[in-house]
């Protein structure tokens, strides 16, 4: 498939084509910052938004790794391989399900470096934990970060592999917290690949054109705050302890009227009901561990952010900020899993300790949705997604079309003026099945998708314009009319039984053209 080429300029002498800076979040709700309605101090995000354009109907995968193989493909995940986590259920369900990218797929960087372009990562991979399925066996130049997924941000968990480059990395035993240690490998490359194009910039793209033979990058930041363990510098939590001692149906309410006021909720849209899992706030017995955890979980948001600023201030330095762009999103929603070392004896924080957050405050940081991480309900697909690129996108703005992580490789090739391949390294490659967003970037209207697609651990979505047609394993199909209704209180299934069985056959459709098998739990 060719993509249209767009005016940004040739590779080599007068190439003005943009950086491309990709950052992704890992476990983190749709309120989780503030210019989603966190009160959380995320500055330098609120600054990007300020800048550029905020989504308010922009879709991940519901979990990690499928939703990280959709990201750098632009395929559903099962079309990539990855279609849970990185376990192999080949056997069991299909080679959708083989647990890392394989060989019909192609990632940006191995679909953008050939026209020039640098390819960069730092931290979480996530979808290929044995060479030859590493980042460098993936079109990336530089790599440096967790190889697996979550880990102690400390140290290294004994389970866990980083690396730099394809050779392993052993962490420092002092001094060493996992999100610094992302954003600084991050600044690194940009320091040595950003240059120019040199400001000022047309609101075309056009400016000073970078030294011949030296092209534009691609950097791939994968944070994995503020996945669990809860573990944050005592400096950061401290910010935050007592001020969750409002309780999570208090963090709710809050949250909920500054997304209305901010435009990004409708306000005929009720907010869903507390779980009916976690108690009232004024029922809730060890309130002090329950603030302090999220307390801490606030205050992995903020260094994260911290990071997300040190990008852009060396962004600046090398004169590259005004022609980068930059998108930032969290690759599922909040996450409600309680784990085995939460423990109301132990304050959470230090490095050893390990908790997570747990599903009352989930709930909030998914604020208004229902459920979380593993669901496809929007809880845990709807993500911020905040695209900034001065040269292009007018700032604070906002739009309700819809995107998705399949659209992210599509747009990266349109920016960067790049064809999808048929083949790579002799093989055939999967048909791209993203669309790029730089209609939307640049303020017009696009052609979107027909319909939009999820499947998860036998979890099942379809959504058709104003149409959600979502299932929760192994329970009936519901209907939501999301215009009306994006919270999804009112199931409209049994009053219209036309408009389910015509969705329930279009995801069947998309199912079996895609490789998506029944669920089947691992056998133990």
């Amino acid at each position: 498939m060719t993509l249209p080429r767009v005016a940004f300029g040739a590779n080599g002498a007068g190439d003005t084509r943009p950086n491309i800076v990709l950052i992704m979040v890992d476990d983190m709700g749709f309120s989780d910052i503030g210019c989603y309605g966190s009160e959380i101090a995320t500055p330098n995000l609120d600054r990007l938004a300020a800048g550029g354009l905020r989504f308010t109907h922009f879709y991940n995968g519901a979990r990690c790794c499928p939703t990280r193989a959709s990201l750098l493909t632009g395929l559903y995940a099962h079309q990539a391989g990855v279609g849970h986590m990185v376990g192999d259920r080949s056997e069991q369900m299909g080679p959708g399900y083989q647990g890392y990218l394989n060989d019909s797929c192609v990632t940006i960087a191995e679909a953008l470096r050939p026209g020039g372009y640098r390819t960069l990562m730092s931290g979480k991979w996530h979808v290929g934990e044995r060479r030859p399925h590493w980042p460098l066996d993936r079109g990336f130049e530089k790599y440096f970060g967790l190889i697996s997924g979550g880990s102690n941000y400390f140290k290294l968990d004994g389970n866990r592999q980083m690396a730099r480059g394809n050779e392993p990395y052993k962490p420092p035993e002092e001094g060493f917290y996992m999100t610094d240690a992302f954003t600084d490998a991050a600044v690194e490359f940009i320091g040595k690949y950003g240059r120019g194009p040199e400001p000022p910039l047309s609101p075309g793209g056009s400016g000073r054109p970078r030294p011949k033979g030296q092209g534009p990058f691609f950097l791939y930041l994968a944070y994995t705050a503020p996945h669990w363990p809860l573990h944050a510098h005592p400096e950061d939590i401290a910010k935050y302890k007592g001020k969750y001692m409002m309780g999570w149906d208090e963090l709710r309410a809050q949250r909920h009227e500054r997304m209305i006021d901010m435009g990004l909720v409708d306000a005929k849209w009720p907010i869903t009901p507390r779980d009916g899992r976690a108690p009232a706030w004024a029922d809730a017995e060890h309130k002090e561990w329950f603030d302090m955890r999220m307390a801490v979980y606030a205050a992995q948001i903020e260094r994260m952010d911290y990071g997300v600023g040190r990008v852009m201030a060396k962004l600046r330095e090398v004169g590259a900020e005004q022609n980068t762009l930059v998108m930032f999103l969290s690759d599922n929603g909040g996450c409600a899993e309680e784990i085995k070392g939460n423990d109301p004896n132990v304050m959470p924080g230090g490095k050893d300790t390990f908790m997570s957050c747990g599903l009352p405050w989930a709930n909030a940081s998914n604020t208004p949705f229902r459920r979380y991480k593993h669901w496809v309900h929007e809880g845990g697909i709807a993500t911020p997604f905040i695209a900034y690129w001065p040269a292009v996108i007018k700032a604070n703005t906002m739009t309700q079309q819809a995107g998705h992580i399949i659209d992210v490789m599509a747009t990266c090739l349109d920016v960067g003026g790049a064809d999808y391949p048929e083949t790579h390294d002799g093989r055939g490659i999967t048909p791209l099945e993203g669309k790029s967003l730089l209609p939307i970037y640049r303020g017009r209207q696009r052609d979107g998708h027909e319909a939009l697609f999820w499947e998860h651990e036998g979890n099942r979505a379809v959504l058709q314009g104003k149409w959600k047609l979502v299932s929760m394993h192994p329970g009936a199909w519901e209907l939501f009319d999301i215009e009306a209704d994006r919270t999804e209180v009112n199931d409209l299934a049994a009053k219209q039984p036309d408009k389910v069985r015509e969705l329930a056959a279009r995801y069947d459709q998309w199912a079996q053209r895609r490789g998506v098998s029944p669920w089947v739990r691992k056998k133990k």
